[in-house]
């Protein structure tokens, strides 16, 4: 079962900026210095933020939908993981339908066996429904392809990065 990092106590002024590596199944929220980073393959990892990106939400997904009654706590699925974004946004005032949206990963990790239809396939088109049901724009992305990404953010001002480290491909 995946790990719940627990939520970071909102107290500017006792706040350090932290570093967070999620792991598969992960959940983490961030300030403004806060740095925020993945691994992926065919899992998709999603940033909520503010406008102004003073505070932000990870997640890294591993398996898309709503799970079976012996894993409705398991934030490894995507229902669980958004869910648990939209909590602990709310635990620090920001309403997750006031967020924009980053979306990483997806990628086709066996292409020599699936050309059209493949898990990290599923896993982004999952994702983009959600977040459209849910009237969160998509404002940046590096999807699909066959490679394995290192996503990264400092919550700030900047954007994420998104590091392609297998198959050399190319981001949007």
């Amino acid at each position: 079962m995946a790990t719940l990092l627990p939520p970071m106590p909102f107290n500017p002024s006792a706040f350090h900026p932290a570093a967070v590596e999620l792991m598969p199944g992960d959940v983490a929220l961030g300030l403004a210095g806060d740095q925020l980073k993945t691994l992926l393959g065919s899992c998709v990892s999603v940033i909520l933020t503010d406008p102004r990106r003073t505070v932000a939400a990870m997640c890294h997904i591993v398996h898309v939908g709503r799970p079976n009654a012996s894993n409705a706590c398991n934030t490894a699925y995507g229902e669980v993981a958004m869910d648990e974004m939209f909590v602990r946004l709310l635990a620090v005032g920001l309403p997750p339908t006031r967020c924009q949206a980053y979306v990483f990963g997806g990628g086709n990790m066996f292409p020599q066996m699936y050309n059209a239809t493949h898990v990290g396939g599923n896993n982004v088109e999952w994702v983009l429904d959600f977040l459209h049901d849910h009237g969160i724009a998509v404002v940046g992305h590096c999807l699909g392809g066959n490679g394995y990404r290192k996503v990264s953010w400092t919550v700030g001002l900047g954007e994420p990065l998104a590091e392609t480290v297998f198959f050399g491909i190319g981001c949007t």
